[in-house]
């Protein structure tokens, strides 16, 4: 997983991808050489330096997300919203990406500046699910640890940043159970303990920097 800075090649199965400023020629790449390719993007934020930022209405933007400048809430519950992130999702088809990780996808649980409810995110995550799937593209669930269990049936995979940090790393059992994968970043420094405890929950871990912009170090 690198969303930042020039893309390292690591041995790695699988690539976790920016969407935006990764090649479809670097995808392609990828893909020749055996590797599964998912392309990032945030689905329930908006950013101010993505190229279809003046695409957005301003009434759709919400608080501005805590530690990320230039990122605000998404009012998921509007037509014309969903119609641009669907877009996205072209791009991720017509770049050849294998799947899709939306981002801020838990934004009901934050101060979002938009009354968004647990209700309005189980319908936005859905429907996500459902037009990924429509473009043969998987989809994983990004954090949104409260909503595992209405949620599992719909996504074909996980992605958690610092559940064990938090705690929170149990619910992601109902998706092993179901033999998805469950994809696990911990920002701080190599845990030996904490590798052994993924192992045996059957997750993947790998330790990054918070920046996302080097490789991070895998479970040995």
């Amino acid at each position: 997983m690198q969303l930042n800075g020039k893309l390292q090649r690591p041995d790695r199965q699988l690539y976790d991808i920016d969407l935006y400023d990764t090649s479809a020629q670097t995808i392609g790449d990828l893909k020749a050489v055996g590797r599964i390719v998912i392309c990032y993007f945030s689905a329930g934020s908006w950013e101010d330096w993505r190229p279809d930022a003046a695409s957005y209405p301003s009434a759709a933007l919400g608080a501005p997300l805590a530690d990320w400048p230039g990122e605000r809430w998404l009012d998921i519950r509007r037509a014309d919203v969903r119609a641009l992130l669907a877009k996205r999702m072209d791009l991720a088809v017509s770049k050849g990406c294998h799947g899709v990780d939306p981002d801020n996808v838990d934004g009901y649980s934050n101060p979002n500046g938009l009354q968004l409810t647990a209700a309005d995110q189980l319908d936005f995550n859905r429907w996500l699910a459902r037009e990924a799937h429509a473009r043969d593209l998987a989809v994983g669930l990004k954090n949104t640890v409260d909503l595992l269990p209405q949620l599992v049936d719909d996504f074909d995979f996980a992605v958690n940043e610092s559940c064990y940090a938090y705690q929170e790393c149990d619910g992601y059992r109902l998706f092993r159970q179901q033999g998805k994968p469950v994809l696990i970043a911990e920002y701080r420094a190599y845990n030996s303990k904490m590798c052994a405890k993924a192992a045996a929950e059957g997750y993947r871990l790998q330790f990054f920097k918070r920046s996302l912009k080097g490789v991070g170090r895998p479970c040995s």
